[in-house]
């Protein structure tokens, strides 16, 4: 829904176009059978029209041009709005069966990053939320989101907040179709992973984002920052829409080492795994073997194992120098080395983390 539609207004009541008839027909001391007789029309077709039994066809706007001087475009107008109107309160009707699937959906959370409208009605937030989907009614929801869109193998990890993860999911969706990627080419993203691993290096997000985003677009990959929405516990995701490859992240743990290790393991599955399948990755994430081949091409894409194991068999196990050391030899950032100690239990999850870079996320909302 655009800032337009939301501030639309919609009434709650019907004026249909023979009442406005009606009207002139006082102004004018004019009866409905004379009305008739002027127009050609029976005297039954007039008072349909009166009583709202019957439309304003366009031929019959045409007769009243001629007839009470008010161009034919006025009382097509008349109809074509009273139909709407019609249409829209019939609609607002049933949609209050439908508030109960809006209590699911983080709307003030989704509000507050931007993603639809502040609005004041339920009706209106409802409104709001089924155009962000991109859906008529919950029922698509049901459809689009759950069976087919998210019909994500990790469904019972999810499945308290699924309206949530799929609002994530969206964001990123609308996000995605926002940059201009080339078709998807897997030599060309292998390539495009290396230059990316150079960016390990750089602290900045407003330095490492652009070129990480333009790089892999210039391969057939949509790279997404979307924030996490609350009670979802998701920080990566990957799909296909088209021909093109989307990697959502949302900087759930903020730090570098889990940032580009996410990266790595979204763009492990775009090269292994296939396109009808939708890897989410959260706080109840699934061990399965999918899910640990895109763990293993991360961690060896961005520390070789060789080198780690060469960097291990010297190590005293507790200074940082060498850490940082090893870290340059190998051209990443110290913090992804810090990471992966850690992980493997060489380190303990305290010590080291000032090599770490820690992001704060910048929701553009003025927070």
């Amino acid at each position: 829904m655009s800032r337009a539609q939301a501030n639309h207004f919609v009434p709650d009541y019907l004026v249909t176009p023979g009442e406005v008839l009606e009207d002139y027909l006082d102004d004018f001391g004019m009866t409905q059978a004379e009305l008739a007789d002027r127009m050609g029309l029976a005297k039954k077709t007039i008072n349909e029209i009166i009583k709202g039994k019957a439309p304003i066809t366009t031929e019959t706007a045409l007769k009243l041009e001629r007839t009470l001087g008010r161009p034919a475009h006025f009382w097509c107008n008349l109809e074509r709005q009273y139909q709407e109107d019609r249409l829209r309160i019939a609609e607002q009707q049933r949609m209050e069966s439908d508030l109960d699937w809006l209590e699911k959906v983080p709307v003030a959370a989704m509000a507050k990053l931007g993603w639809i409208p502040r609005l004041k009605t339920q009706f209106e937030r409802l409104e709001a939320v089924l155009c962000f989907f991109g859906i008529a009614s919950p029922a698509q929801w049901e459809t689009v989101w759950r069976e087919h869109q998210v019909a994500y193998r990790q469904t019972e990890n999810f499945a308290n907040c699924a309206e949530s993860v799929s609002a994530w999911l969206r964001q990123g969706e609308i996000q995605a179709q926002q940059i201009d990627c080339a078709p998807f080419d897997k030599k060309t993203f292998q390539n495009v992973l290396g230059e990316v691993r150079d960016l390990t290096r750089e602290e900045a997000p407003d330095v490492f984002v652009p070129k990480l985003v333009e790089l892999c677009a210039s391969a057939g990959v949509a790279v997404v920052f979307v924030p996490e929405l609350p009670k979802t516990g998701t920080y990566g995701a990957t799909r296909w829409l088209g021909e093109r490859a989307v990697i959502q992240l949302s900087l759930r743990y903020k730090s570098n080492d889990h940032l580009w290790f996410t990266f790595f393991h979204e763009a492990g599955h775009i090269l292994k795994h296939g396109r009808k399948d939708v890897f989410i990755e959260g706080k109840n994430g699934l061990d399965n073997e999918k899910e640990e081949e895109a763990n293993v091409f991360s961690r060896d894409k961005l520390i070789p194992p060789q080198e780690y194991r060469r960097f291990l068999a010297s190590w005293d196990g507790r200074s940082l120098a060498p850490v940082e050391a090893f870290a340059e030899e190998i051209q990443i950032a110290p913090g992804i080395v810090v990471g992966r100690l850690q992980h493997d239990s060489r380190l303990p999850k305290g010590i080291g983390n000032k090599l770490k870079v820690f992001y704060r996320w910048s929701t553009g909302k003025g927070e």
